[in-house]
């Protein structure tokens, strides 16, 4: 067997020792061309290039190791914004251009390029974050504390202050109606319209590694240690879907551009994929109630 094809994608820089790793530390380009990786020991997330393995960028400005990337929808072009958070218990806003492939504006400086944004508030390490350009919000959370709104340009809006013993936010995931889902240790979730209305609760008997929404925001899958892809109504956390548990536990989530298929990442390291049916759920949750 040939393996060359093997080797050329492996990326063999290490993480800081400290660092947990999990899908938070990595952000892939809309183009699938480039994987944006954090939580290395100088302080830097790097990008690389998905075809060769190949390190393209290094990016510097946080004053402790990044902890965790998101990155927003992208423009017509590939242009998004990233955002980085740090156990310095910041954010930095980032632009990716499209174009150059690059954080940063212009392809030919040697400088290093610089945040649009630093956006501040949490007191401890930054765990999660979700970033919405069609809002201009960013919502984070820190490793104990309330999850923090912050306009795109680094003003803080509000804290959303989860209900009794969520204290411990994990995983962030919000949509551009505005309804933003927040997991917090201990199978806990929310519901919070950006304004800061909590909208509903729930409880799960699973350890959640994974959370994601669809595109028009109206569902919410979830996945973790027990290897159970579930699916869920998000406005009011009504169950719609459980899928066959799987062998091994579920550590990342995503779903294809036409919503019709859904690939997980495996504690094992094989890759899962699921046919998916939003609109049949839908339609047989709406009948059946």
């Amino acid at each position: 067997a040939n393996n060359s094809g093997v080797n050329k994608r492996q990326i063999t820089d290490l993480v800081d020792q400290s660092i947990q790793i999990n899908a938070h530390c990595f952000v892939v380009t809309a183009d699938n061309r480039y994987i944006l990786i954090c939580g290395f020991w100088d302080k830097s997330f790097r990008v690389y290039s998905t075809e060769t393995g190949k390190l393209t960028q290094i990016v510097f400005g946080h004053w402790d190791v990044v902890t965790c990337l998101a990155r927003s929808e992208s423009y017509i072009g590939g242009d998004c914004y990233i955002v980085s958070g740090s156990r310095d218990a910041t954010l930095l806003l980032w632009y990716w251009s499209g174009r150059h492939h690059i954080i940063g504006d212009n392809p030919n400086s040697s400088d290093y390029p610089a945040p649009r944004a630093v956006l501040t508030g949490h007191d401890h390490e930054v765990v999660c974050v979700s970033v919405c350009a069609e809002l201009g919000l960013v919502i984070s959370g820190a490793k104990e504390g309330p999850c923090l709104v912050h306009t795109i340009t680094g003003d803080l809006l509000r804290a959303l202050e989860g209900p009794e013993n969520c204290l411990f936010p994990r995983l962030i995931s919000v949509s551009s109606e505005g309804h933003c889902i927040i997991y917090y240790e201990r199978g806990r979730f929310s519901n919070f319209s950006i304004n800061g209305k909590l909208l509903a609760q729930m409880e799960i008997n699973d350890s959640t590694r994974a959370i994601l929404l669809s595109s028009d925001g109206q569902n919410l899958v979830t996945g973790g240690d027990n290897g159970v892809v579930e699916v869920w109504q998000a406005c009011d956390f009504k169950q719609l879907y459980i899928y066959p548990g799987c062998d091994a536990g579920i550590r990342a989530m995503d779903l294809s551009h036409d919503q019709r298929t859904l690939i997980t990442g495996m504690a094992s390291g094989s890759i899962v994929a699921f046919n998916i049916d939003f609109n049949r759920w839908h339609y047989e949750h709406q009948n059946r109630y």
